[in-house]
């Protein structure tokens, strides 16, 4: 990925940071900062265990001259399509007015109001819009989740199909691929890599905040006791990590939490590569498991990159070398 980022003709990143990505752009766009525009969580409703909804308000007011996420976008778009046609069409030009007036708040606004909890355009009926929300600060309780099954489902017959022909096809392959157990055989010296995230760096971001850097360190390679022994290696050991494309130096965490023949290194970090601009995440870099992801390990039925399960070597690192004296 590096080096298809590095080879872009031109790159434009819509970000606050300067960081691992964005050092290849050629022009980096910063948005507002979370604290200055309004939040309607949309997403993470797909995980909730009851229905609600809450909207928070802006706390700061943005400075002059910055724009939120979807204004650069809207922005960007428009002038691509002037660039492209030369001058845009009337109707390109009052959708782009219309969409710079309309904004989220008013988007947000119209999909309350016609959800099934909304009020509607009628005054006298109680229901969910946007002034509604802006009166219960800490949010409203809709209640238990309701049924949506099999109204949701998109297959013909509205029935959950638990073995596609597709997948069944790809079972013998998968077989192959692990014939006995889940682990590589341990007289390999194999382990088998996966990641991990932590509440408080969960994504790269995070780890330039000082307060979510408190405690231990995280970036630990969580290893089994037995796995440790065999490799004599101990709790706080530096240990050098091997895969067939890359190697980094990380702390051994030895742990039963994860099985033997199995590790784990957290994801995001890797920091202090240069270009960045990133003083704490810098401060606390740790080792990145990209660096060890074999970009030729895909899966075969449906092509994604496999990230997880990447065969590795763990041995303990070699002593850093004693600067020699002085005179």
């Amino acid at each position: 990925m590096e080096q298809a980022l590095a080879g872009l003709d031109f790159m434009v990143s819509i970000d606050p940071y300067l960081n691992e990505t964005t050092r290849h752009a050629h022009l980096i766009l910063p948005p507002v900062s979370p604290l200055e525009r309004s939040h309607y969580d949309i997403a993470f409703h797909a995980l909730a265990v009851r229905n609600t909804a809450k909207y928070s308000p802006a706390l700061f007011e943005p400075g002059p001259g910055s724009r939120q996420d979807w204004q650069i976008l809207l922005a960007l778009q428009h002038r691509l399509l002037t660039l492209r046609k030369g001058r845009p069409s009337v109707r390109a030009t009052l959708k782009y007015q219309a969409l710079s007036r309309l904004g989220p708040e008013r988007v947000l606004d119209l999909g309350l109001r016609l959800g099934p909890y909304g009020a509607r355009f009628h005054p006298a009926k109680h229901g969910l819009s946007l002034a509604t929300l802006r009166q219960s600060p800490h949010g409203i309780d809709l209640g238990p989740l309701q049924p949506c099954l099999p109204r949701r489902l998109q297959t013909k017959d509205r029935r959950i199909h638990l073995a596609p022909e597709l997948l069944v096809a790809d079972v013998r392959r998968l077989q192959a691929a692990f014939p006995q157990d889940t682990v590589p055989e341990q007289h390999s010296g194999e382990l088998l890599l996966i990641g991990r995230r932590h509440l408080r760096d969960n994504n790269s971001w995070m780890h330039n905040v000082p307060g979510l850097l408190k405690g231990k360190p995280r970036c630990t390679l969580m290893m089994h006791p037995e796995d440790a022994a065999q490799r004599a290696l101990a709790d706080g050991m530096e240990a050098t990590v091997i895969s067939r494309v890359g190697t980094v130096t990380v702390p051994i965490l030895v742990t039963d939490e994860v099985m033997p023949g199995v590790v784990s290194l957290p994801h995001g970090y890797g920091h202090g590569r240069q270009g960045t601009r990133l003083a704490v995440a810098t401060a606390h870099a740790g080792a990145s498991h990209n660096d060890l992801t074999d970009a030729q390990a895909v899966d075969a039925l449906c092509g994604n990159a496999a990230f997880s399960g990447t065969p590795v070597r763990v041995r303990r690192a070699a002593a850093p070398e004693s600067a020699t004296p002085a005179g």
